[in-house]
């Protein structure tokens, strides 16, 4: 007790009080480090810096306080700092757990166009340990209301404050050459964000991506026209002729593309139990009327499902930090597959999605992708055990889609995006019956759940396309948007895929990114999995020339996966790449015939460094376009820009029946064909036999519906 007094009366004193903050702080920082962050600390000089660097940024931030004479502002102060810094270290283990990855100025900024929908989510990120994090705030408030801790009033001289800024910049600036030291051009090759966290601490990485987000701003504004040219020449010599023996295959059809939510490769064919996790799927992906690519792989960012999307629309990457769609969307210039196929074959776009239009700003970046409809959640009955926390569950989604797909006019171009397959993998007692994984990990075993009712969801839908005869006059585009069990968790997945845990290492993270893709032509008897390397960069291009239309004129990165031309590198957007020979991570090349880190000869670093450089031109040029948003300057041949203004996604049912009676018997959507189909929808789904009900697991709201009831 003796000491505990000690203690308390040495804090009482505001140099005591502003040590003791900062111990707090370097403690929760360390248990960050530690315990929810993977730093790759591989030696004990970057043990020492990581042990260090929070210091000076800290005492630095905390050190404000003392050019405060009045009490009644200094405590004040230095406590709404040492919770301000608090808040973004917890941010920052909250979504590490998530993504892999720390949070950027353009992530926090675009935070309000992400956040709705995502509460679900995060209250499955935290872990009872999480208590720290807080907890020393909550006492020492404490201590000073029952003044356990004195108030000292006396003014400090500022010359103390002074003093306190200068030795934190000197300390900052001996971390920094330390950090240099062990990691040369620490600051002008962040390709991975890891890095700065590492050797200069959250903070420090946190200002230094305001400034360079700020940088990139400023390019954005002072952008100008002749900057477009690497990009052309790029992409110009990029191109890759279509095969003959595939153009054309699919014109005139309409397409179909559903965007499997978090699916990955191995859960084709995979059993548990002895049971398929996806025998629909399963079945679909070996029919002779598709088109499979067994090394097919994800290449989103911290976008994830935005990134994945814009790929396919667009065939340019997403930003390097952030989301595309969160960041810039809003205003960004697009000429993306939507406007595109409007504007070339006259197909009706849309999109069915069970979340919030506001959900990664879609409802502003479809309209300037061009899309004609969206049906958003507002469209649905979402209420009760209808929706999880990402929205309408996906066979309702499905099911309730069917009389706005029906009344779409032909041909049309309908997006799926499911979401039950999505992270923490919460699914209802009620819609499942299959028996998963013991893996003790329950994100790993509720995933095999999740991903068994996307199947069954995937299969009730192709049924409706058969019965009502759209399958025959359509293609269907099935892929996988991303990973679904993150780094952190493979180990724990690696038990039920037959995989030794203590073997398992960065190349087989890598070779993990493997995601579906699927393209399935009903009537085709030529389909076959192919071993072609691609990934989602590559999907516009491939099928807009099954489509029959040229893409030579437009700006896309991607290369047709049917060319005999296609690029088999496959950028990802960290800078790491795969091959068909080689797997690049972090710089360490593996084999992908052995799996083991390789000894180049000097014809296979010859190779190596060719792959890397283009990988890191690619990357950087689709940067330079959207950062600066250089397509506005671009007008291909016969693309008209899209104007936003065009679209509103309030009424979209009414607008669809207006055109309908408008075209009359010229009407080509199958409702004017075939009349009502919904009855010929058949689903499982033990939700529809609910009663609707006030409770909503998520919140409903149509910003184009708003605003209309403000006009």
């Amino acid at each position: 007790m003796k000491y505990v007094n000690s203690i308390l009366e040495k804090c009482s004193t505001r140099r005591g009080f502003l040590v003791l903050l900062v111990i707090c702080f370097w403690v929760k920082t360390m248990v960050a480090y530690f315990v929810d962050f993977r730093l790759g600390i591989t030696n004990p000089f970057q043990f020492f810096i990581v042990l260090i660097n929070p210091l000076a940024t800290t005492c630095l931030l905390l050190g404000i306080a003392l050019y405060f004479k009045s009490s009644r502002i200094f405590y004040p102060v230095a406590l709404l700092i040492a919770i301000a810094n608090t808040v973004l270290l917890y941010l920052n283990v909250i979504y590490f757990r998530e993504f892999t990855d720390f949070m950027t100025v353009s992530t926090m900024t675009g935070y309000s166009k992400v956040n709705q929908g995502l509460s679900g989510s995060s209250l499955a990120l935290t872990n009872i340990h999480d208590i720290i994090y807080w907890i020393d705030l909550v006492v020492i408030i404490g201590l000073l209301v029952t003044r356990k801790i004195k108030i000292d009033r006396r003014p400090l001289n500022r010359r103390i404050g002074l003093a306190v800024t200068s030795f934190s910049l000197l300390f900052f600036a001996v971390n920094l050459s330390l950090g240099e030291m062990d990691r040369p051009q620490l600051l002008t090759r962040t390709f991975d964000r890891t890095y700065i966290v590492k050797y200069l601490g959250l903070d420090a990485f946190t200002v230094y991506d305001g400034i360079k987000s700020q940088h990139n701003n400023d390019m954005r504004a002072t952008a100008t026209k002749s900057e477009l040219n690497d990009v052309l020449k790029f992409t110009h010599k990029h191109y890759a002729k279509p095969n003959k023996k595939y153009y054309g295959i699919a014109k005139g059809k309409n397409v179909i593309i559903l965007h499997l939510e978090s699916f990955q490769q191995f859960l084709i064919g995979q059993k548990i139990n002895g049971r398929e996790v996806t025998p629909f799927l399963n079945k679909l992906y070996r029919s002779h009327s598709t088109y499979a690519f067994k090394n097919f792989f994800h290449q989103v960012g911290q976008g994830k499902t935005s990134d994945a999307e814009n790929m396919l629309e667009t065939s340019t990457y997403g930003l390097p930090q952030g989301s595309l769609f969160a960041q810039l969307g809003s205003d960004n210039t697009f000429q993306a597959a939507p406007a595109i196929l409007k504007q070339r074959r006259n197909y009706t776009s849309a999109v069915f999605h069970g979340n919030i239009a506001s959900f990664w700003n879609r409802n502003n970046v479809y309209k300037n992708m061009g899309y004609q409809y969206f049906f958003d959640a507002s469209y649905y009955d979402t209420s009760g055990d209808r929706s999880l926390g990402y929205g309408l569950k996906d066979k309702l989604l499905f099911r309730d889609s069917v009389k706005y797909l029906q009344a779409l006019q032909q041909p049309f171009c309908a997006k799926y995006i499911t979401v039950t397959n999505h992270f923490p993998y919460d699914l209802d007692k009620e819609d499942t019956n299959f028996k998963t994984t013991d893996t003790q990990d329950k994100v790993v075993d509720n995933y095999f759940l999740t991903a068994h009712y996307l199947d069954q969801a995937v299969h009730e839908f192709y049924n409706y396309l058969r019965k009502t005869g759209l399958l025959k006059n359509s293609m269907i585009i099935l892929y996988g948007d991303h990973y679904g069990i993150s780094d952190s968790e493979n180990k724990n997945l690696a038990k039920a895929l037959n995989r030794d845990p203590d073997t398992w290492d960065d190349y087989d993270n890598a070779q993990l990114q493997r995601v579906p893709f699927m393209i399935n032509l009903p009537g085709r008897k030529d389909g076959y999995v192919s071993k072609k390397y691609a990934g989602e960069i590559d999907v516009l291009p491939t099928i807009m020339h099954l489509l029959g239309l040229s893409t030579k004129r437009y700006v896309q990165f991607g290369t047709d996966i049917f060319s005999k031309q296609h690029d088999q590198v496959v950028a990802f957007r960290n800078q790491d790449w795969v091959s068909p020979s080689f797997t690049s991570v972090s710089g360490d090349i593996y084999s992908n015939r052995t799996g083991q880190l390789m000894k180049l000869t000097k014809r296979q670093q010859a190779q190596v460094k060719k792959d890397k450089d283009r990988v890191t031109e690619e990357l950087s040029l689709s940067d330079s376009l959207n950062e600066k948003n250089l397509l506005r300057f671009y007008h291909p041949k016969g693309f008209e820009s899209v104007d936003p203004r065009k679209y509103n996604y309030a009424d979209e049912y009414e607008k669809e029946k207006r055109i309908i009676a408008k075209r009359g018997k010229k009407s080509t959507s199958l409702y004017s064909k075939e009349g009502n189909t919904e009855k010929d929808y058949k689903t499982d789904a033990p939700e529809i036999h609910h009663k609707s009900t006030d409770s909503n697991r998520i919140k409903i709201t149509n910003p184009d519906a708003n605003n209309d009831s403000k006009r």
